[in-house]
């Protein structure tokens, strides 16, 4: 299940980043007084009362675009609030109740979604000042008062917005289905393989890069299992993200990710490795996905005897911060090897899964330590005295020792991949969590 998301909007210079960055944590948000700062994809997990939820922050007027300050601003709401479970509205105190302000309040009340409407920058405790009541006219309700550089009744917005979540909410598929993202560049061919795979024209297919705007559900049922596949609008580099609504393709490529179970990073094989690739990836790997390198339109490219072991090569350089991914080389024109790929969708996706009893990790902790001694320094040698695996999607194991500072990167490294060669947990992430003992989680 994908967490609910909340979308901030409202015109620029309101606060939205730094309220944004107060709500999240941390300083994710570029906050400047200049309109359209915020232009990069800015979508990051808030934590409140022990549940979690996805925050996106929108962006400004940006500043070389022709259109209207309002049409700018109804179709960057409008986008915003298509996913969003909840709306937080924010207006500005010290500039009052603005024209943008009202028509962007019919628009949302309009939407149907649920809105929290934020008063930013009350920086004085106590009473808020008597021009607060003055957004009682926009007709969404009791306004909250907030600061944001102080943080000052952050925690009643979110008490407000977590009040209009249904978190016992669940999505209507089988549970037994593979939820599967396709994600990858524009046009490399994303939308053909989720009809080939399909069996039919579910996707529209074109070859102008960015034709999916959105994140689409196939559910798919044959002698594999039962899949849905949610193919995503390419995730392109942010500099060439000039419009609003490609800044909310990227977006919903992330949400996919999020929603997911195994991501299939598609590549052109006539193009080959591209840096974007690379992030596209990294964001899968972040989340701890399990992963397939699909090299698509193979039909497309001259071939001898060498040539797919050549590009296998290449590949593994490319993904050397992937080492366990697998690779496949497929057409999604002429479906060569689209069957095994479901093959791979399936194994990749239990070795995600996969649970290993405490028993056989610390009889490979043994015999690790007694092949590779565990390093010293100044006269300390470091101890593990056990390991247990904590978690699944992804994998992840914690090793309980004397002192972390003496567990060095290279050897939880190595100590990862006794585990791979003895274990495999091919295409998945593993972590690795290292506590001293008696150290609370």
């Amino acid at each position: 299940m994908s967490k609910p998301l909340i979308a901030i909007v409202g015109r620029p210079n309101v606060g939205k980043s730094t309220l944004f960055n107060k709500l999240v944590g941390a300083r994710v948000s570029i906050v400047q007084d200049t309109p359209g700062v915020t232009r990069d994809r800015i979508y990051y997990e808030c934590e409140w009362r022990s549940k979690s939820v996805m925050l996106v922050d929108t962006g400004g007027i940006e500043p070389h675009s022709t259109d209207t300050i309002l049409s700018q601003m109804r179709r960057q709401a409008q986008l915003a609030i298509e996913r969003a479970d909840v709306i937080i509205f924010v207006v500005d105190l010290q500039t009052g109740v603005t024209a943008t302000d009202q028509d962007v309040a019919v628009m949302l009340q309009k939407s149907g979604k649920p809105v929290v409407l934020c008063v930013n920058k009350c920086d004085q405790l106590g009473e808020p000042r008597p021009e607060f009541y003055e957004f009682y006219n926009l007709g969404l309700g009791d306004p909250v008062a907030v600061s944001s550089v102080h943080g000052h009744g952050t925690g009643d917005l979110l008490d407000a917005c977590y009040e209009l979540i249904d978190f016992d909410k669940t999505e209507d598929y089988d549970e037994e289905a593979v939820r599967v993202a396709i994600i990858g560049k524009p046009n490399v061919g994303k939308s053909s393989l989720v009809n080939r795979m399909a069996g039919e024209e579910r996707v529209i297919v074109s070859d102008i890069a960015g034709t999916t705007r959105d994140a689409t559900d196939t559910e798919v049922e044959n002698q594999y299992g039962k899949f849905i596949f949610i193919d995503t609008a390419g995730i392109r580099r942010k500099s060439r993200v000039d419009e609003e609504i490609e800044r909310y393709s990227v977006l919903r490529a992330y949400m996919a990710v999020d929603r997911s179970e195994v991501c299939v990073i598609v590549l052109d094989a006539t193009v080959g490795f591209t840096e974007q690739d690379s992030k596209v990836a990294g964001y899968a790997h972040e989340q701890g996905k399990a992963c397939i390198v699909a090299v698509n339109k193979w039909d497309a490219v001259e071939k001898d005897d060498r040539t797919m072991q050549e590009f296998r090569k290449k590949l593994e350089v490319d993904f050397s911060f992937m080492s366990y991914v697998p690779f496949i080389f497929i057409s999604a024109k002429t479906g060569q090897r689209v069957d095994k790929l479901y093959e791979l969708i399936n194994f990749v996706n239990a070795q995600n899964a996969m649970r290993i009893s405490t028993g056989k990790l610390n009889d490979l902790l043994a015999n690790a330590a007694a092949r590779v001694q565990p390093p010293t320094d100044k006269g300390k040698r470091l101890r593990i005295f056990y390991c247990t695996q904590a978690s699944t999607r992804p994998p992840t194991f914690v090793f309980f020792c004397n002192n972390k500072e003496l567990f060095h990167f290279s050897y939880q490294r190595y100590l990862e991949n006794q585990i791979r060669e003895t274990f495999g947990l091919e295409g998945t992430p593993v972590r690795i969590i290292v506590r001293e003992r008696g150290e609370k989680d």
